[in-house]
């Protein structure tokens, strides 16, 4: 899976003519996977990343969401948790495709299992973008931040964000397509021409990476002025913020590398951006569940809360076992008086 090429089918792999798309991708909808040794450790990876994603980020929201306060960052990262969510969900489908070659599960969600990935590139950078942007308002402007910086706006804002990542996750929605060859069903993306498939390349990079990591720089350049002037610091929050920021990049750099690459196919290798953008996707899905484990080695308000809930709840269930063995203990005590009472009547 390749996002808009996906695990399978890359017919993203196109020249600059016409005529050679063509050829191409009709080479790669014959194109099927072999069982080798590399297909079954990204199968086994992604699998991986499919359930401790949808578990981490089910854990992040229940804590975030139900015994932390609610604030204006846990706003932030419930929104980062469900978009990981979105996308693990979808991904066993993308995991079949990849073991079978073939698609049964039909258009809708051949278009929704490619847009997902999108949709989490965009709404986790853009969430990222406002994270950075909203530390760097609270350390420039406190006051303002204090009267200002509330939930509800923060809820407004992340709504924003959900609906700019959807608008720029459209050309998955509408490029992505279905072919049948015999009993096989292919899922792949088909775009009208060259100039097309570029537009939409260049777009994602310039969007979904290239103006957010900008900002994100200049965010966190201004932070760590202002941190440094700063005589009581509390830098936990910030280790989190940048230990997300980091792990983002790290895990996006190598898919749009290699698609940039794709884009100058006759001086690139075909099989070498095929496998490039298979690790480079699967290092990109990655990111779905680097983010719980961060929140658990790095925060500790989040760490503490964790523990205490699952503490609290092994205390409860212990309390009614005792609770239950006292009460049986008892009422078989009131057994044994009762029949020697008898007993001594009985006498």
């Amino acid at each position: 899976m390749d996002m808009d090429v996906d695990y399978i089918n890359y017919d993203d792999y196109t020249p600059g003519n016409e005529t050679e798309i063509n050829s191409t991708t009709e080479e790669i909808l014959n194109f099927s996977i072999s069982h080798t040794h590399f297909t079954h450790v990204l199968v086994a990876v992604n699998i991986i990343i499919s359930v401790i994603g949808l578990v981490g980020n089910s854990l992040v929201i229940w804590i975030c969401g139900w015994k932390m306060k609610r604030t204006v960052i846990t706003t932030w990262y419930i929104s980062l948790a469900i978009s990981d969510i979105l996308f693990c969900a979808l991904l066993p489908l993308q995991v079949s495709y990849m073991i079978t070659s073939h698609w049964p599960f039909g258009l809708v969600l051949c278009k929704l299992t490619s847009s997902t990935l999108f949709l989490n590139m965009y709404s986790s950078v853009f969430l990222l973008v406002l994270i950075s942007t909203d530390r760097c308002v609270m350390i420039s402007f406190p006051v303002w931040s204090h009267n200002h910086r509330t939930v509800q706006r923060a809820l407004g804002v992340v709504v924003l964000v959900w609906l700019l990542s959807a608008l720029l996750t459209l050309p998955s929605l509408i490029f992505r397509q279905v072919t049948v060859q015999g009993s096989v069903t292919q899922c792949y993306t088909n775009y009208a021409s060259y100039s097309v498939h570029k537009a939409v390349v260049l777009s994602r990079f310039i969007c979904g990476f290239l103006i957010p990591f900008l900002m994100i720089v200049f965010c966190c350049s201004v932070l760590g002025v202002r941190l440094r002037r700063l005589t009581i610091k509390k830098t936990k929050p910030y280790k989190i913020m940048a230990a997300f920021i980091v792990s983002f990049f790290l895990c996006w750099v190598p898919y749009h590398s290699f698609v940039l690459l794709e884009l100058d196919l006759k001086n690139n290798s075909l099989e070498v951006l095929k496998t490039g953008l298979r690790v480079g996707t699967t290092l990109a899905a990655a990111n779905c569940l680097i983010s719980p484990f961060l929140y658990v080695c790095i925060g500790n308000d989040f760490r503490q809360t964790l523990k205490h809930s699952w503490t609290s709840r092994l205390e409860e269930a212990m309390a009614e076992d005792r609770t239950g063995g006292l009460n049986h203990s008892r009422s078989r005590s009131m057994e044994v008086y009762q029949h020697q009472v008898n007993h001594h009547q009985h006498k």
